[in-house]
């Protein structure tokens, strides 16, 4: 299982080099509409294409697609999927050498979020009308008009029912020995995310939680898709921090989750980039992504940014953004470090 996470991994930093330098010569093709909001759409539809990068899972954004597409059927939707440390990277290097191919960045490190909104140096300010509206709560969404909350990932206890038909109630449930060798968790090395949950459980459930998890000789994923993923086909039977199974069950799989009594989730926030080679489709997008229709695409088993979407789990404004004094670059390298001498 090492040899294959670290395989893993090492495919999904050569298909990101392969992504820099196969896309980093791409020139902006317009400029920025500074007029109306339908002036903005009119130069929008005439770039007509524009690039996501963004930690969600594929299912989500290819609803996603689905969904802008209807709304905007001249401008095409094309996204990157991966983890943080893959995605961040790119962007940094996109802009230290003034040549872009993403046009908009969902991520969940709050610490590059926090920096990057103060800074400015990456993103450019947002004009979209839905990003004002009332029900969106502008003032508890959006940091310095650049970075605005699109949804939260809410973490939970899922099982695979045909080998658990009774269920589980508490992360605590799964010390147990019977799940040996069956039990799923992700790989925290450099997602500033993951360590905050890492440590959420450590505070929540005891010091020596993943002391005891360790010992039952878990299999680990390189991210949470990754264990529902091997929930759903039965290669583990249990896991204390999945993405609530919604897409799953409705598909009749073999899975069930519920939400701990004090969950641990983490926030997306997205920004147009300052080197977005389709800078009007990129403000258009981002609009897009705090509609209703946006955010039902868009939500699916996760935390919304607006009221009574289908599918949502929780309210993303109620999942606050980590301390990111505490998920610093050496802090989170000295727990991966950690970590790894546990569980690897």
């Amino acid at each position: 299982m090492k040899s294959f996470v670290r395989t893993l991994v090492a495919l999904s930093a050569a298909a990101a080099m392969v992504g820099i330098s196969g896309c980093s010569s791409s020139e902006p093709s317009s400029h920025a509409v500074d007029g109306s909001w339908e002036e903005v759409v009119a130069a929008a539809n005439k770039e007509g294409k524009v690039m996501l990068y963004s930690s969600q899972k594929p299912a989500n954004l290819d609803a996603l697609k689905v969904a802008f597409h209807a709304e905007y059927p001249e401008i095409e939707l094309e996204y990157v999927r991966g983890t943080d440390p893959d995605i961040n990277p790119r962007v940094e290097t996109e802009n230290k050498i003034g040549k872009g191919t993403a046009d908009v960045h969902m991520l969940t490190d709050a610490s590059w979020i926090q920096t990057a909104a103060k800074s400015g140096a990456y993103s450019s300010e947002l004009v979209g009308p839905a990003l004002q509206a009332p029900e969106f709560d502008a003032e508890a969404s959006v940091l310095d008009n650049r970075f605005f909350l699109t949804s939260a990932a809410v973490f939970a206890i899922g099982w695979n029912t045909d080998a658990v038909p009774n269920g589980l109630t508490s992360p605590q449930d799964i010390i147990n020995p019977a799940f040996r060798g069956k039990i799923g968790i992700v790989n925290p090395v450099g997602i500033a995310s993951y360590v905050d949950m890492y440590r959420h459980f450590s505070s929540v459930y005891g010091e020596d939680y993943w002391d005891k998890l360790a010992a039952l000789q878990p299999r680990i994923y390189p991210s949470a898709l990754g264990v529902a993923q091997a929930l759903t086909s039965g290669e583990i039977v249990a896991s204390p921090s999945v993405q609530p199974l919604v897409t799953e069950v409705n598909a009749d799989a073999p899975v069930n989750w519920v939400l701990p009594a004090r969950p641990w989730g983490t926030p997306w926030y997205t920004h147009v980039l300052k080197t977005a080679p389709h800078p009007n489709a990129a403000q258009v997008l981002a609009n897009f992504l705090v509609t209703v229709e946006g955010q039902t695409a868009l939500n699916d088993g996760y935390a919304a940014a607006l009221p009574n979407i289908p599918g949502a789990v929780a309210r993303a404004q109620d999942i606050a953004l980590p301390n990111p004094e505490n998920l610093t670059p050496a802090k989170v390298e000295q727990y991966s470090q950690q970590w790894q001498k546990l569980f690897q």
